[in-house]
């Protein structure tokens, strides 16, 4: 009781002193910051050769970009379909990916390779939004590498030869 009568003593004095120094001694209530709610987003990367895929899928009407392209825009046609095979896959996959949007950045690699790694990003994004195992399985059956990034590599090469496991030819003449 005496205690809270002394400190309530020294914050008169304080407050006739300046009111600066009231404000020092106490913490100010700091109001929280209303955010808006955070919307689901899935990161994933896929990799083939040289290339690297990070797809970005978000809650959406139906548009995949590709490195900020439309995907309808990518020629040639073959390498769309490619990039669009774990869309069109089954119908839960139409219907997840018509009702987000997906956003691929790639780097690295050639134009097949990129479209490769675009692919299995974009297969990876598909089976974690669906939520559940079926869609894994069924993308596992159809191509393991829409799922497992390939790490093959282009050997390196050596001395001796014009590529890693050619060799020069001899003369004997």
């Amino acid at each position: 009781m005496e205690q809270n009568q002394n400190i309530e003593n020294l914050n008169k004095e304080l407050s006739s002193i300046s009111p600066q120094a009231q404000v020092e001694g106490e913490k100010k209530a700091v109001k929280p910051r209303r955010r808006a709610p955070k919307q689901k987003v899935i990161l994933t990367k896929g990799k083939r050769k040289e290339a690297v895929a990070r797809a970005k899928l978000v809650k959406g009407n139906g548009i995949i970009k590709i490195n900020g392209v439309n995907v309808e825009l990518i020629k040639p046609v073959e390498r769309r379909e490619l990039i669009l095979e774990p869309v069109n896959f089954s119908n839960i996959t139409k219907e997840i990916a018509s009702s987000s949007n997906i956003y691929v950045n790639v780097k690295g690699g050639g134009a097949s390779g990129q479209a490769q790694a675009a692919r299995n990003a974009i297969a990876k994004a598909i089976a974690a939004a669906a939520n559940s195992d079926i869609v894994r399985k069924a993308y596992m059956r159809y191509d393991r590498t829409l799922l497992i990034d390939d790490v093959r590599q282009v050997e390196p090469k050596k001395f001796l030869g014009p590529k890693a496991r050619a060799r020069f030819q001899t003369s004997y003449r």
